[in-house]
């Protein structure tokens, strides 16, 4: 398939960056990984206007395919300079993305496109080791990791990927602030298309196996920049999810329908149908090599439909709602609302259920 550029002019254009800031901060040099991706480009903006100066170091076709050039890059994320290169390669970090610079923080919101196990090792675990090495010689104090929940139970390469650089990160010596989010919501708005056409929405089981406080791009922006000045945050491991109660996914449902003013409809999948899918990727995947990586997101896809995005409690195994603390102030309900009055769909990922 081949993929071309839009236009700069066709992009979505930036929130204005002069948007109150919760409180004073002291300005920062900040250089900023993964910054193209939705929540990097909110983290970007956050940074901006909390007044400190942000470099972005990013592909030189960046975006879901390769889509964005520089200029598009350079559009997106306004106001920070723009450094281009590879984060796989030690050498391309020192030379094009530091260039001997001193930086005062590092805030990385890099992550797999796929979670892949060759992906997720990659860039979860050693394109992060090659940046924490390259921020020690740049003289960064500080290092604002946006990591996962999910890795409490790492189940999957792209968990246990995501773990090792965690616990490298805490072994460090560099201080540090590992930011663990619960579900977004770009993740939980797959099925709104497929809802207004008509179609039922799909539940695994029945529809209250798991849970989640969903958080938006721009209130874990937020959350992100403040881990610079907080020292409550600093040399801690952060869950966080959004304000509100944990909601179910059959009560994503019956609220999206509600908005739509029609009554719900629901289609409950079984589990099972996901352990069969599962299991016969990962057979055919030891004889077709290019099945491996089809039968690793099946088994991204029942994890998501079985474990609840909440803080885990070590001592009884079971997900605590109570436990997972909140922030911000924008809702799933609200976003939904905003997308069926006609805002932009979200980019969503190469690994998303539905």
């Amino acid at each position: 398939m081949i993929r071309t550029t839009p236009p700069v002019s066709m992009l979505p254009s930036a929130p204005p960056t002069d948007l109150p800031v919760p409180h004073a901060v002291r300005p920062r040099r900040v250089f900023v990984l993964g910054a193209t991706g939705t929540i990097g480009r909110a983290t970007v903006r956050s940074l901006l206007r909390r007044g400190h100066a942000v470099v972005c170091f990013v592909r030189p076709h960046a975006g879901v395919g390769g889509a964005l050039n520089r200029e598009a890059s350079a559009q997106l994320l306004a106001g920070a300079t723009l450094r281009f290169g590879d984060v796989q390669d030690r050498s391309s970090l020192a030379r094009d993305g530091f260039q001997g610079e001193p930086f005062d923080a590092l805030v990385s919101c890099l992550a797999s496109r796929t979670g892949a196990p060759g992906d997720a090792w990659a860039i979860d675990h050693q394109a992060h080791l090659l940046a924490l090495d390259a921020a020690r010689h740049a003289g960064i104090t500080q290092f604002v990791l946006l990591s996962a929940i999910c890795v409490q139970k790492p189940l999957l390469a792209f968990q246990q990927a995501k773990r090792a650089f965690e616990q490298a990160l805490i072994g460090s010596g560099m201080p540090y602030s590992i930011v663990r989010p619960t579900a977004f919501f770009k993740s939980l708005s797959g099925q709104l298309e497929r809802v207004r056409q008509g179609k039922p929405f799909l539940v695994f089981g029945d529809g209250t196996l798991t849970a989640c406080k969903p958080i938006s791009d721009n209130d874990l922006a937020d959350y992100l920049a403040d881990c610079l000045d907080d020292a409550n945050r600093r040399n801690r491991v952060l869950p966080i999810g959004g304000p509100g109660a944990a909601i179910t996914p059959r009560q994503q449902a019956e609220h999206l329908f509600a908005l739509l003013g029609r009554t719900p409809r629901i289609r409950h999948v079984p589990v099972g149908l996901l352990d069969v899918i599962v299991g016969l990727l990962g057979a055919m995947g030891q004889v077709l090599p290019t099945l491996a990586d089809k039968a690793e997101l099946a088994r991204i896809g029942r994890y998501y439909a079985t474990e609840s995005m909440l803080v885990l409690d070590p001592t009884t195994g079971r997900y605590d709602a109570a436990a997972t603390p909140s922030t911000g102030t924008e809702t799933l309900f609200d976003y939904y609302a905003a997308l069926l009055g006609g805002a932009a769909p979200p980019e969503r990922g190469d690994h998303a259920v539905f």
